[in-house]
Order: structure tokens, then C-alpha cells, then sequence
């Protein structure tokens, strides 16, 4: 199954640490994801964050490109993202890594 790598960010204002608005939404978003990544038959393998620079990392096992991004297609996720900036990657294993190679 594909690994898909999302990295965002946010500014200084729109940090959930200090914009309420911001904070609401992140819990909202969280509290919804997993039930969403279920929807669409996606694993979450993982998030986390760094704070003082602002930086998210979560990274997520789908079926295919088209499903991951169906996923960020739903209403709430499309909040959140709108108050990020985004990169969206797709990643292999080192397993995978080596297979390519031999």
C-alpha cells in the first residue's frame, strides 16, 4: 500500500496555539480524522508536530493516490488545509528502495 507523506504548515497568526479560531478547528479536524481515514480505507501511521516552527508531519497508508486525496477532499480536512500550506509526498520503504534497485 502507498505511504504518503503530508507536510504543512501554518503562519504565526493562524497558530492553534494562539488563535482560538485555529485551535477550534484543529480539534475539530482530529477529532474527526480518524473516522474519515477509515471512510476511505486509509491507515494512519502516524502525526506529529513541531512547534516552534510551526511544521505538522503526518504520514498515512492508502490504497492509491486517488483515495489519499479523496480524503483531503472532505469538508473538514479542506478546512484545516486552507489555513496551511501543503506538500503532499509519496514515499517508499527501504525495502521498496532496495527492490528498485536490484
Amino acid at each position: 500500500m502507498p505511504t504518503f507523506i503530508m507536510i504543512s504548515r501554518h503562519s504565526v497568526e493562524n497558530c492553534p496555539m494562539n488563535n482560538e479560531k485555529t485551535k477550534k478547528l484543529v480539534l475539530e479536524v482530529t477529532s474527526k480524522l480518524g473516522e474519515l481515514a477509515k471512510k476511505h480505507g486509509i491507515k494512519i501511521v502516524g502525526s506529529w508536530t513541531v512547534i516552534p516552527e510551526h511544521l505538522m508531519i503526518q504520514v498515512y497508508e492508502a490504497p492509491s493516490l486517488e483515495t489519499f486525496l479523496k480524503l483531503q477532499m472532505e469538508p473538514e480536512i479542506m478546512k484545516w488545509i486552507a489555513n496551511n500550506t501543503t506538500e503532499i509526498k509519496l514515499a517508499m520503504n527501504a525495502e521498496e528502495s532496495i527492490k528498485l534497485l536490484k
